[in-house]
């Protein structure tokens, strides 16, 4: 197991017994985590090897692990999970085979970092399974990416969502309309600027996906549908869930409630022979992730913690971490849904939206930490009518925090621990603050305005 730098804080959860012999830091300029020094270099491995085979080779079986894959700390300290052979290769077969198909002669540009799945187990698998070409970008750059797909001929790249959404809010250049791209790969492209990035670019096919590091299985976008994550042949249900504890809602009869279609619900995986849940190095974290006698008894399910759109045809849509959407008013906010509206503004160019504690209400209301475009000033009657002409009330930010830069990991997901914690807390917070009294404009915060919304003088 090769571990990068970024990733030496996640060590943590990997058991002791496991690491004597398997852990190898990678060639770097600087070593800045502590956590890493003390394993050996590949380096200085590699300057000693033999040249030849070794005499014996151990025997490999499907189930064994390959590798261990860290899940994206959005929420707190990253967890190892175990990725064995059996799941690498079925992402060969699935998202590979099914959904990607390449041909030998096609190349598939990858500028994620290796130890994301996208490019470990999706692109390196989907390269794989039709003997084509692999081109490794050494990181991501949007000045840089559409020269960098031109340069190396490929005929597909893999990306996450935010990669899509910086590269549509880049200027447009030459280069973006003289690829070979016959289809792209990935998972996160939102439903609002899906038509946009294929029209702009001339993406022909969408090979969307929905899987997690964890989990046991994948849907497809096979059918090069639009806004869709695609389907899966192996078993899963969507059901009703309380977005207050976050756990699937138990009928009298203590079973599980699957929603209609074209709802939203939490996603369950079945766990069976065929798709089993590898798990994580801590057992008692492993089995957090199990929901037990769910339809009938015995039977066990992985709870995804995402929430998804039923879409019917075994098809589904993503639509929000569990963790990230929060109620408010009784009725649930999907921060995505905020996110996309905030950032439809021009002069926002990027928003993370999280559910605050007002004290003596219900619930959790609305906060967002946005980036301003360059150059651009915050408008605050602006912002409070794009964002009422686009969604319903209880989904309209109360407070507004105007950030220089957003947190992200090295896969661009947002850091909204810190920011929710943060709050609104004059002590903690020094970044200009904005409030919605009213559905005409944000105005600067003022002490009473918690108040005022406990009492009901807040009406949006």
């Amino acid at each position: 197991l090769g571990s990068c730098t970024e990733c030496g804080e996640a060590l943590h959860s990997l058991p002791k017994q496991d690491l004597r012999g398997t852990v190898l830091r990678l060639p770097d300029d600087q070593v800045r985590s502590d956590t890493l020094a003390e394993y050996p270099s590949l380096a200085e491995l590699a300057r000693y090897a033999r040249d030849s085979d070794p005499p014996q080779c151990a025997q490999v079986r499907a189930a064994d692990k390959a590798f261990y894959i860290f899940t994206s700390g959005t929420t707190g300290l990253p967890k190892a999970s175990t990725m064995s052979h059996l799941r690498w290769l079925k992402s060969m077969t699935g998202i590979g085979g099914l959904g990607v198909r390449l041909r030998p002669s096609d190349t598939l540009y990858c500028c994620l970092p290796l130890y994301h799945n996208n490019a470990l187990t999706v692109s390196l698998s989907s390269v794989l399974s039709a003997g084509a070409t692999l081109a490794l970008g050494r990181s991501f750059s949007v000045s840089r990416f559409w020269s960098e797909v031109v340069r190396t001929e490929a005929t597909a790249f893999v990306y996450i969502g935010e990669l899509c959404r910086y590269l549509l809010n880049a200027p447009e250049k030459p280069a973006e309309r003289e690829h070979q791209v016959r289809v792209v790969v990935g998972n996160g492209l939102r439903p609002e600027i899906w038509t946009e990035f294929t029209r702009r670019f001339g993406i022909r096919r969408v090979a969307e996906f929905y899987g997690a590091s964890e989990c046991n299985l994948a849907f497809i976008n096979a059918l090069n549908l639009d806004r869709t994550a695609g389907i899966t042949p192996l078993p899963f249900a969507v059901v009703a869930y309380d977005p207050v504890t976050e756990q699937p809602v138990r009928t009298p009869a203590g079973r599980l409630r699957k929603v209609k279609t074209g709802e939203i619900g939490l996603l369950l995986t079945k766990i069976t022979h065929r798709s089993p849940f590898d798990g994580y190095t801590d057992p008692d974290a492993t089995e957090q992730k199990v929901i037990r006698d769910a339809f009938k008894p015995g039977d066990a399910w992985f709870n995804t913690g995402d929430l998804v759109r039923k879409q019917g045809w075994n098809h589904v849509a993503f639509a929000d971490r569990l963790g990230d959407t929060f109620r408010w008013k009784g009725e649930n906010v999907a921060t995505t849904e905020v996110e996309a509206a905030l950032t439809e503004h021009p002069d926002i160019e990027q928003a993370v939206v999280y559910g605050v504690t007002v004290p003596g209400t219900d619930g959790k209301a609305g906060m967002a930490a946005v980036k301003l475009a360059d150059g651009a000033k915050f408008d605050p009657a602006g912002v409070a009518a794009h964002l009422v002409q686009r969604l319903p009330g209880y989904a309209v930010p109360l407070f507004i925090r105007i950030i220089d830069e957003v947190q992200q990991t090295s896969t661009f997901k947002s850091r909204k621990v810190e920011l929710r914690n943060e709050g609104f807390d004059a002590g903690k917070v020094s970044d200009p603050l904005y409030v919605l009294p009213s559905r005409e404009t944000y105005v600067e915060f003022y002490p009473e305005y918690p108040g005022d919304v406990a009492s009901g003088k807040v009406r949006i």
